[in-house]
């Protein structure tokens, strides 16, 4: 996802983030590649790209013809992506790097996405005036961050556990996973030198298999579900697992799954 200071995972975090984080991924990882007009034969970068969500839906898009790299700082998420490279395609490139240095010429990409990345970068001014550098004249950026928190309740419900299990420090820490405003995205790529920029909130309802076993798993999958192990032991996260499916049970189906709404700002520019 992104950065040293904001969602960093260890271990095998990387594979449960594939798994678990895919149900709430996969319609933005859509959305973002729609405003960025890909075509066959384009190049493209999936900057704090994970475990290489949107760089697999991207090379479908752009076919053989086409170049598609990402980057992360997280050395497990790029092992992960590289694992579930497609073969079907070119192989895409994937290189562990941090999205204020990245390794890569300039305007070297017609298009560049950032899916759930830019809220966590240290310096979210460098790493767009690096993404600027990458992108060629006419090409295209877009960005999805989650909206406000309390517009998401699998989120409300995951913070007041988290609040709960590891402290007020780690729940202001959560927090962060909010603070990629559109406001503050939009005046941060005019600033790096982008132009018609524009930003809107997009919606879908996710529907999640049952919440019992999914809420622990997903957690585990976080920084913040590894804080909590480290701050309290393997006992905590199950109970903070549990914490999250009860505060959704009224929202939670006969059979355990649930369909849950899931807002994020998308926020586009052109170089």
């Amino acid at each position: 996802m992104a950065d040293e200071t904001g969602f960093q995972l260890r271990g095998s975090a990387p594979e449960r983030y594939e798994r678990y984080a895919a149900p709430f991924m996969a319609p933005f990882v859509e959305t973002i590649l729609d405003a960025v007009d890909l075509f066959p034969g384009a190049t493209v970068l999936d900057v704090a790209c994970g475990t290489g969500f949107a760089a697999r839906a991207a090379a479908a898009r752009v076919g053989p013809a086409g170049r598609v790299s990402g980057a992360d700082i997280n050395e497990g998420m790029i092992r992960v992506a590289a694992e579930h490279a497609p073969r079907m395609y070119p192989d895409i490139e994937f290189t562990a790097a941090p999205a204020d240095t990245l390794p890569y010429q300039d305007a070297a990409f017609d298009a560049v996405v950032c899916q759930q990345g830019a809220q966590f970068f240290p310096d979210l001014a460098a790493a767009l005036a690096e993404t600027a550098r990458v992108t060629r004249p006419g090409g295209r950026f877009a960005a999805t961050t989650w909206a406000a928190r309390d517009r998401i309740p699998y989120f409300v419900a995951q913070y007041e556990a988290v609040k709960e299990y590891g402290g007020p420090q780690l729940a202001a820490n959560y927090e962060g996973a909010f603070s990629g405003t559109a406001d503050r995205l939009t005046a941060a790529l005019r600033t790096a030198g982008f132009h018609d920029v524009t930003s809107r909130e997009v919606t879908f309802g996710i529907a999640f298999p049952p919440l019992a076993e999914y809420t622990f798993g997903q957690l585990s999958s976080t920084s913040w579900g590894q804080a909590i192990v480290d701050h309290a032991g393997d006992d905590a996260l199950v109970g903070a697992g549990r914490a999250v499916h009860a505060h959704l049970a009224d929202r939670t189906a006969s059979d355990g799954s649930a369909t849950l709404p899931f807002t994020a700002n998308l926020v586009t520019g052109i170089r």
